[in-house]
């Protein structure tokens, strides 16, 4: 089953590179919509998937941070980085460019490693999100899930390369919950199989198979003659 929160903020960017020519050379803007969609396939003690309640603090910081907010590319131009910084006080850096799909990237990696670190203490079952729907217009909206937020082909979207500005930190119920949160999905990771460390020796591995056929073949020979 699928459940869905909606979130509202207004954000302020340049999408550099991007075919149209004023989205990609002037700052604009966007009344942007977020979707959450969360799955699980049991229901918790109030018979719910999970309750909205519990969104109210630091999922909601963390998507609050973005409104009324400039979104910064930190490859763009130095100089524009410096002065959109000096001269405004809500600010967010992103390794990414700040276009709807990426924002969609970024927000289920904020969102995926906030729930993570989340008590789910009434009967919670599995609940895990499972996609993020960012509308920038009333009629176009990216929607990313799982495999869309770790393709390195879309860029690796890092905690530790995003930064708020101190205004924002100051409004959050709890000033150190981004640090908490990298900290939490640098752990996660570390937890984690580096599949390019993971190799297999074919010869040791046909040894290996073949010690183990001839031990089953011993063993029933063995139990045939027993009978």
């Amino acid at each position: 089953m699928l459940i869905r929160k909606l979130f509202r903020f207004e954000n302020a960017h340049v999408v550099r590179s991007c075919s149209t020519r004023r989205c990609s050379h002037s700052i604009h803007g966007h009344s942007y919509k977020v979707e959450l969609l969360l799955e699980a396939r049991a229901l918790d003690n109030g018979q719910m998937i999970y309750d909205f309640g519990l969104l109210k603090e630091n999922v909601h910081d963390l998507i609050d941070a973005f409104d009324h907010t400039v979104a910064l590319w930190s490859s763009d131009d130095p100089a524009y980085l410096e002065t959109m910084r000096r001269h405004s006080e809500r600010w967010v850096l992103m390794p990414v460019s700040p276009s709807a799909e990426q924002f969609s990237r970024l927000f289920f990696r904020l969102v995926d490693t906030a729930l993570s670190q989340t008590d789910m203490n009434n009967g919670e079952s599995d609940v895990r999100l499972h996609s993020v729907i960012v509308h920038e217009t009333e009629t176009g909206y990216a929607q990313c899930f799982r495999e869309d937020a770790d393709n390195p082909r879309m860029g690796y979207i890092d905690l530790n390369a995003i930064e708020f500005a101190p205004t924002i930190v100051r409004e959050w119920c709890d000033s150190g919950l981004f640090e908490r949160l990298k900290q939490g999905a640098h752990r996660a990771l570390d937890r984690s199989v580096d599949p390019a460390k993971v190799s297999i020796n074919a010869s040791e591995f046909s040894e290996d198979v073949a010690h183990t056929n001839n031990e089953l073949v011993r063993d029933y020979k063995a139990i045939q003659n027993e009978f």
